[in-house]
């Protein structure tokens, strides 16, 4: 049995299919990953004044984006027929 190898580019690390960096796809995850994890430690440091506070807006903005996101793919039509 012979092994093919893949076709030039199909596993690339540097790019996605739109040609744009890994960096650029993980961008805004690894954000909002780290915005959370920064609101975990402060709501742990803290449960007074300002670190109540940067914990309440650091784990708010990640549940409210990924609310967003949601709202929006399931309001627009799948390419199978209706909604996502």
């Amino acid at each position: 049995m012979k092994i093919t190898p893949p076709p030039e580019g199909a596993f690339s690390v540097v790019s996605d299919v739109r040609g744009r960096p890994q960096v650029a796809v993980w961008r805004w995850p690894i954000a909002l990953g780290a915005l959370t994890v920064f609101g975990l430690f402060s709501a742990l440091l803290g449960q007074k004044g300002l670190w109540l506070v940067l914990s309440w807006i650091s784990l708010s903005i990640p549940f409210i984006v990924t609310v967003v996101c949601l709202l929006q793919a399931w309001c627009v039509p799948s390419v199978k027929g209706g909604r996502s």
